[in-house]
């Protein structure tokens, strides 16, 4: 079994940088303007005079926009796959160590005070924020020599934490229309992004995501039990600290400019797992295109589904996922029976 899956992840590989590459192609050339493929393609790549309102959209909107999607679906398969791998559950996924919702409880902050209205970069600032917060306080209550077990129950702790203030921020804030901002900002989505966007996340996403690929060798030595792992040298309190600095970095980035989207990490590396053979090193570059191709087909269909309505991306993922995650729980129960 292992065998014939790592076998088969080279063409896998292929294949998913092939539907990757179509995903990005769907998400600059479908949109509500209504653009034809020549007059999208030629004010993308040729530009058009000044003020040209094809090339704004094409360059300003969507361009953006894809390259979000692609960053941010790949970081979150690729931290699905690696804490799964460390964690040895398929059950993990980035959300677990509590980045996301802090980051989020960051970015309510600076809606409900007012500071997102002063500066675009103002909320992506505190989300940021609220990440390396939780960071902080996910390493202090695990431990320096903490399990994994103890990395899970600070992830929770802080989660926990994070979703309480954001719900009290919500019911004590005075101005309604604030109130529902924040909502809709933690629906997660990707529309009205900008380059200011891609360029506060992508240096955390790309930093913290070739920080999780070099772990590939680590995970695979894990795989055979933390004793094994440590004889081959592994460093496993260093490789804790690695991953979670990787994944918050990862997490807090895409989290700080996109919103909550969840279960991305969770279900992306649980379909791929078995055409990597159960090396947790092989599935990351899977889960990482895979997860780009999951969320810019996502984004697409936002746009088809209910163009006027403004449909948000993370409900959408949640509605695709949250029937995968239930179906997995089954079967696990099914098979301990």
């Amino acid at each position: 079994m292992r065998g014939a899956g790592s076998a088969a992840a080279p063409a896998a590989l292929v294949l998913l940088t092939a539907v990757t590459l179509a995903g990005f192609a769907a998400s600059l050339l479908v949109g509500p303007a209504g653009l034809g493929l020549g007059e999208s393609l030629r004010a993308l790549v040729a530009g058009g005079p000044p003020g040209d309102a094809v090339t704004l959209i094409m360059r300003e909107v969507r361009l953006p926009r894809a390259l979000l999607g692609l960053m941010i679906g790949a970081g979150l398969g690729l931290a699905g796959a690696a804490l799964q791998g460390f964690l040895r559950n398929p059950l993990a996924e980035p959300g677990l160590i509590g980045t996301s919702a802090a980051a989020a409880l960051g970015a309510v902050i600076a809606l409900q005070t007012g500071l997102a209205a002063l500066h675009p970069a103002a909320l992506p600032a505190l989300a940021l924020a609220g990440a390396a917060v939780s960071v902080g306080l996910i390493l202090g209550l695990a431990g320096p020599r903490g399990g994994a077990f103890a990395l899970i129950l600070a992830g929770i702790a802080v989660s926990a934490l994070a979703g309480a203030l954001t719900a009290l921020v919500l019911n004590l804030s005075p101005n309604p229309f604030a109130a529902a901002e924040i909502v809709f900002w933690t629906m997660g989505s990707l529309a009205d992004r900008s380059w200011l966007h891609v360029a506060l996340a992508a240096p955390m996403i790309l930093a913290g995501g070739a920080v999780l690929t070099a772990q590939a060798r680590a995970l695979d030595a894990l795989t055979l039990g933390e004793d094994a792992a440590a004889a081959l040298g592994v460093n496993l309190p260093r490789l804790r600290l690695v991953l979670v600095l990787a994944t918050a970095a990862v997490v807090g980035g895409a989290t700080a400019v996109a919103g909550a989207i969840g279960f991305v990490g969770l279900v992306v590396p649980h379909l791929l797992r078995g055409i990597a053979g159960g090396r947790p090193g092989a599935l990351l570059p899977l889960a990482a295109l895979g997860g780009a191709a999951l969320l810019l087909f996502a984004d697409v269909a936002v746009r088809l589904i209910a163009p006027d309505r403004d449909l948000k991306l993370g409900v959408l993922t949640a509605l695709l996922g949250a029937p995968f995650f239930l179906h997995l729980i089954w079967r696990m129960r099914g098979g301990r029976a």
